[in-house]
C-alpha cells in the first residue's frame, strides 16, 4: 500500500491540520498502515508539491493550525490508484517462519513471544469490537458506511484468526518435545 493515497482517503473522508490527519490516521487507516506522525507531515509536502493537496490559510488567531484539502488532480490520482490492477501478494510473514525454525530446532523457548503477541490481539480485538459497538450497531446504512464496517470485520477476523493461531502454538509448545529414536 502506498502512504501517499492513504493519506488522500483520510483527507477526501475529513480535511485537516497536518496534526488532526496524524490523530484521525492512528485511529482509522492506521490500524491497517503504520505511519509516523513524521513521515505523515513529510507526505504532506509531497503531495502539496505533487499538485495533489493544498494547505489552506489558518483562520485567524493565535495556534490556528493549516488545513489540507486534497485537489482534483488528487482524486484523479487516487481513482487511479484504486482501479488499478494488482496481483494478489504472497504470505511473508516471519512469525510462520520461526514456527517453522523451532520444528526443525526447538525447543528454543520461542513460547515466550507468544504472550506478548497473543496480548496484542487480544487488545486489538477489543478495541475493533468496541469501534463495532459504538459505529455500527445502527442500520447498514450507505455504500461508504457499509465499507467501512466491512473493513472493520476484517480486522475483527484478522485479529480472531491470530489469536486462534497463537493459542494452538502455545498448546503445541507446551507439550513436551518427542524423544529421538
Amino acid at each position: 500500500m502506498s502512504l501517499p493515497h492513504a493519506l488522500l482517503t483520510a483527507l477526501l473522508e475529513h480535511p485537516c491540520s497536518g496534526s488532526e490527519l496524524a490523530i484521525h490516521f492512528d485511529r482509522s487507516l492506521g490500524y491497517f498502515w503504520h505511519a509516523t506522525h513524521q513521515q505523515i507531515y513529510r507526505e504532506l509536502g509531497r503531495l502539496e508539491a505533487a499538485g495533489w493537496v493544498e494547505s489552506m490559510e489558518p483562520e485567524a488567531g493565535r495556534g490556528r493550525k493549516r488545513a489540507y484539502r486534497v485537489l482534483p488532480a488528487g482524486r484523479k490520482e487516487l481513482k487511479r490508484w484504486v482501479a488499478e490492477h494488482k496481483a494478489p501478494q504472497p504470505l511473508r510473514d516471519e512469525f510462520m517462519v520461526r514456527l517453522r525454525a523451532e520444528a526443525a530446532v526447538g525447543p528454543t523457548g520461542f513460547e515466550r513471544d507468544l504472550d506478548d503477541r497473543l496480548e496484542l490481539h487480544l487488545q486489538k480485538l477489543a478495541l475493533y469490537r468496541e469501534l463495532e459497538k459504538r459505529d455500527f450497531s445502527g442500520p447498514r446504512g450507505a455504500r461508504e458506511t457499509q465499507l467501512q464496517h466491512l473493513i472493520l470485520t476484517t480486522g475483527i477476523m484478522y485479529e480472531a484468526f491470530w489469536i486462534d493461531v497463537i493459542s494452538n502454538a502455545a498448546k503445541i509448545l507446551s507439550a513436551p518435545p518427542a524423544r529421538d529414536g
